[in-house]
């Protein structure tokens, strides 16, 4: 053949178009979405049914559950052992299910967010209600079976489920371009709703939320936005919002608990961790200063996480700042899609009823269809049992006078008597006559001695007006749609008998949580930051009693607002503001905490050259000076910003912030070069520019030379530094003008 023969050619864009398609639909279908008509995804479906048929069943032992995903992935689910194991684990856990499918023996993970031990140290079996509701009547034909992934099994393509599980398990599940999530629903409510349907089946879905009245988390909680729940029934789409429940508990001394018992539905997991994470935060960050302890009392019987409070707190408004800034209020997104039809459909609470109750119908059908065949095989082979009592010496004659089996059933069936011995003429006559059918004669030929006994024959009697009142029954089911839905009822009444339990959540119209926070008395702090960027505040008070140490350790020292903000001048030309509230206001011998941490500072690539008050900006200007001589006056009042970064100036390439200053009563500024060169010129020729610019040059550096050091004189005051181990007076040095070499200062 040749080579050309085998390749296809195709437009790419096409072929990959059909291809995702392919894919998508695949994942759609075969692995992420919930059939609506059992609730069950693809693997879920595959767990139940490989422990149904490896027998493992409520009233049996349990058994590993590795088997029981290794036998699942090697016959049905050909796609991991973890999305096995991991589907398993989930149909065991009572806090994430409204009702557990599956009975787990180990550790099966926990509220709080623990996973499951390995598959190689848990046990498992079928729970009672997924025995009776889910798997009870396989055999009967009920379901169609289709081939495995390589065609060496059946499995059911969905399980005959008698209940709308979808509703009272919920679902969940990513696909590609559309996702499912569905709350769990109480099982009572459900069944309560799905008989009212089915009486009236033009119900609308506000009345049958009068039955239904919304979502039944198994960690309970307090949805409240009831008023908006027909909205999200009606679409299947929507929002609902649920609060954690909460408890006040008085202790001694005047204190008051706040003690959460429920959680809100999304919260399960390891978002209890980031709850406790962000009601701590809340203290840390001075959003309160209620908070003494946090503790997570959380047990086997429940949870219960305890906040101590301060005696002068207001436990109401507080629980409202919980409400406002944690997920102790939380979201449950509801997109009521699944699996109808074998296409993927966002479905109404009436639609997902009518789908399970239309599947119920179809269930029972073939069920009573396949029981009625069955009885009416019965009754022909005890009608024949019946018919062979009364001649039974005739039979036995045949039965003796026959060469083989096959003479003798000919003779049953159609009469034919040649080759059988008679010991009468009027035997031979009645023989002709019998017309028993194929069955019958079988049932005959095969029958016992013993059943001839009296109380045999009596029984077989019995028997019979047993099968014709079951035939009449099924018969009735099968032909009158509301005998059918009698029977759908009943099946539904006792499953809510024996299985309904209490609802757990709370449904009511919340009101919007108002907190109103504390506000802060404004006061005077003392900033202190030492050189290795450690910063905190303290109170005048204490700056005063201990300032010779405070100025000898700190680089940093000024007095701002404890409700304003520090402005941190780099030498890359930014500008970082911190919230003093950021700042750790304690003992004058705290450490402080980075400002890095508190800041978009980074100690790896910039340093701090100048620290201030924001307040204190506004009412002055600054001077700026790089290290390549560009100097200029900015208003500082361009600084009152909100961001924590912003550009302080513009810097030429491979230029750096060498010096800022606030200016008060600075008369001359000295610039001192690395080379030794020294200029002292008046401030005032000094232009103001936007913080944009790079400003003017101050002093004409040579090629190699740089600014090494700034220094500012006042009129009033003399002003010396060690230069080289020498004494050097700022004020002597020749007053000139910007712009110049300077003078060189030699040892």
């Amino acid at each position: 053949m040749n080579t050309n023969d085998r390749i296809i050619r195709t437009e790419y864009s096409e072929e990959m178009q059909k291809s995702f398609i392919d894919y998508a639909m695949s994942v759609i279908v075969a692995r992420a979405l919930p059939d609506v008509r059992d609730g069950l995804k693809p693997v879920q479906r595959r767990v139940l049914y490989d422990m149904h048929e490896l027998g493992i069943r409520y009233d049996r032992p349990y058994r590993k559950s590795a088997r029981i995903v290794g036998d699942t992935m090697g016959k049905y689910h050909p796609h991991g052992d973890s999305s096995i194991y991991e589907a398993l684990v989930v149909m065991t856990q009572d806090f994430k299910k409204g009702m557990p499918l599956i009975d787990g023996h180990g550790n099966f993970g926990n509220i709080e967010g623990d996973g499951a031990a390995a598959m190689r140290y848990t046990e498992a079996r079928l729970q009672k209600i997924t025995q009776e509701a889910f798997l009870a009547d396989l055999d009967k034909d009920v379901v169609d079976f289709v081939p495995n992934f390589d065609e060496t099994e059946k499995e059911p393509s969905v399980l005959p489920v008698k209940i709308p599980n979808l509703l009272v398990n919920g679902s969940e599940g990513i696909a590609v371009g559309m996702a499912t999530s569905i709350p769990p629903h109480n099982l009572k409510e459900v069944i309560d709703a799905t008989k009212a349907y089915m009486m009236d089946e033009n119900i609308t879905n506000r009345e049958l939320m009068k039955y239904l009245k919304g979502p039944d988390f198994p960690t309970g909680g307090i949805v409240i936005n009831k008023d908006e729940l027909p909205e999200i029934y009606e679409t299947g789409v929507g929002k609902i919002k649920i609060r954690g429940k909460v408890e006040f508990e008085q202790v001694k001394g005047g204190k008051t608990n706040v003690v959460i018992t429920e959680l809100p539905y999304p919260m399960i997991g390891a978002n209890i961790g980031k709850f406790l994470s962000d009601v701590a935060a809340l203290s840390e960050t001075k959003k309160t200063q209620d908070i003494v302890d946090i503790s997570n009392q959380s047990s086997k019987e429940g949870i219960r996480i305890v906040i101590e409070l301060r005696k002068d707190a207001d436990p109401e408004n507080f629980v409202n700042m919980l409400y406002k800034k944690t997920r102790l209020e939380d979201t449950f997104g509801v997109n009521m899609l699944a699996i109808a039809n074998g296409r993927p459909e966002t479905m109404s609470l009436k639609q997902i009823i009518k789908a399970c109750v239309d599947f119920q119908y179809e269930v029972a059908t073939r069920k009573y269809t396949n029981l009625l065949a069955k009885e009416m095989e019965r009754k022909e082979i005890q009608e024949g049992l019946i018919k062979a009592c009364n001649v039974i010496d005739l039979i036995i004659e045949i039965l003796r006078g026959s060469k083989d089996r096959n003479m003798a059933k000919a003779c049953l069936v159609e009469g034919k008597t040649e080759g059988i011995k008679f010991k009468s003429k009027e035997s031979k006559i009645m023989a002709e006559q019998l017309a028993f059918t194929e069955n019958q004669a079988n049932a005959i030929l095969e029958m016992r001695l013993y059943k001839l006994i009296g109380l045999e024959i009596e029984a077989l009697i019995n028997e019979h007006e047993e099968t014709m009142a079951n035939i009449y029954r099924y018969e009735d089911i099968l032909e009158r749609r509301d005998s059918m839905a009698q029977v759908i009822m009943n099946e539904l009444d006792e499953f809510k008998k024996a299985y309904g339990c209490p609802r757990k959540t709370v449904i009511e119209n919340g009101e919007e949580a108002v907190y109103k926070e504390k506000e802060l008395e404004e006061m005077d702090v003392m900033f202190l930051m030492d050189r290795f960027g450690y910063a905190k505040t303290i109170d005048m008070a204490t700056y005063e009693r201990n300032k010779e140490a405070a100025d000898a350790e700190n680089k940093f020292i000024f007095p701002c607002k404890n409700t304003g903000r520090i402005c941190l001048f780099t030498d890359q030309g930014q500008l970082h503001t911190i919230k003093v509230l950021d700042l750790p206001f304690g003992k004058f011998r705290d450490k402080g905490v980075p400002v890095d941490n508190v800041s978009n500072y980074s100690t790896e690539k910039e340093q701090i050259v100048y620290a201030t008050s924001q307040s204190e900006l506004n009412l002055k200007q600054l001077l700026f000076v790089t290290s390549q001589a560009m100097m200029k006056v900015v208003d500082g009042g361009e600084f009152d910003v909100s961001k924590r970064t912003v550009a302080a100036t513009k810097l030429s390439e491979g230029d750096t912030l060498l010096s800022v200053v606030t200016l008060y009563d600075q008369r001359n500024v000295i610039l001192q070069s690395k080379e030794g060169y020294f200029l002292r010129f008046s401030v005032e020729e000094i232009p103001e520019k936007k913080k944009g610019a790079v400003g003017v040059r101050g002093m004409k550096l040579g090629e190699k030379d740089s600014l090494e050091a700034v220094y500012y004189t006042e009129a009033t005051s003399e002003a010396a530094i060690e230069y080289k181990s020498k004494h050097l007076l700022l004020n002597s040095i020749k007053l000139a003008k910007r712009d110049q070499k300077g003078v060189k200062i030699r040892a």
